[in-house]
């Protein structure tokens, strides 16, 4: 077989049905980031690699580069199932929500260790997070995931002073994704209107690690704020939406 193989872990993303038993797989790995892949057979009842490959596994893969796009799986060794997340349907959407946003923010093949590091905490964290609101979406550990995917893709919402003028004694009312920040009453004409209690959610969960995501003070209102500022972030900056955030 022509080509190079190498080993390297990596997160399942996602996976999209390819002809009669393969799948093509949206990894995310250690070593170079962003990859695509086919997983040969593995739709076969008799597949040794099937169930290892499952949307959030995390694995230890062999990686065959031929002369396509994709890549070939040639080996898996499972190193975290997250079958807790999958089967219970509330976690599932959490963690299809940090999937997608993954793929989306980071979407280079280029190493990046410290989104690797992120992404396999937030589905170790995921595997015993109670449910914590009305719908995935609003759940204190998809915020705070995002939001520090954001923070690590080159993003940081500036929440100490207004982001326009740069006031750093007037209230704080609205988010200006123009400005990257929050902004006082005098700058938040075009603003979303964002309450203390909003900003000082949106800060608690940037600082604090993912697994203390459920201590953070949120109210239903804070955590539609902080969402709103994540989805404003997305399409104003990346020009896209979540489709797991309407689900």
């Amino acid at each position: 077989m022509a080509g190079r193989t190498y080993k390297t872990e990596a997160v399942v993303l996602r996976s999209i049905r390819f002809g009669e038993a393969d799948r093509v797989l949206h990894l995310y790995t250690s070593d170079r980031g962003r990859v695509g892949a086919v997983a040969k057979g593995v739709r076969k009842t008799k597949s040794r690699f099937g169930a290892r490959l499952e949307p959030l596994s995390h694995a230890e893969l062999m990686l065959h580069e031929g002369s396509g796009e994709l890549q070939t799986v040639t080996g898996v060794q499972l190193i975290a199932s997250h079958q807790a997340a999958r089967d219970d349907y509330y976690r599932l959407g959490v963690g299809l929500i940090g999937a997608e946003a993954m793929l989306r923010l980071f979407s280079e093949q280029e190493r990046n260790e410290r989104a690797f590091t992120a992404l396999t905490r937030f589905l170790d964290v995921l595997d015993e997070s109670p449910q914590a609101a009305e719908r995935p979406a609003l759940d204190p550990l998809a915020l705070a995931f995002q939001l520090k995917l954001l923070w690590l893709s080159g993003y940081l919402p500036h929440l100490t002073s207004c982001a326009e003028c740069g006031t750093d004694d007037a209230t704080l009312v609205g988010y200006s994704p123009r400005s990257g920040g929050a902004v006082c009453r005098t700058c938040a004409a075009d603003a979303l209107t964002l309450s203390p209690a909003g900003i000082t959610a949106i800060d608690g969960l940037l600082r604090r690690p993912l697994a203390e995501a459920g201590a953070v003070p949120l109210t239903e209102r804070s955590a539609r704020e902080a969402l709103s500022v994540i989805t404003a972030w997305y399409e104003f900056h990346g020009g896209f939406r979540l489709r797991t955030l309407s689900a």
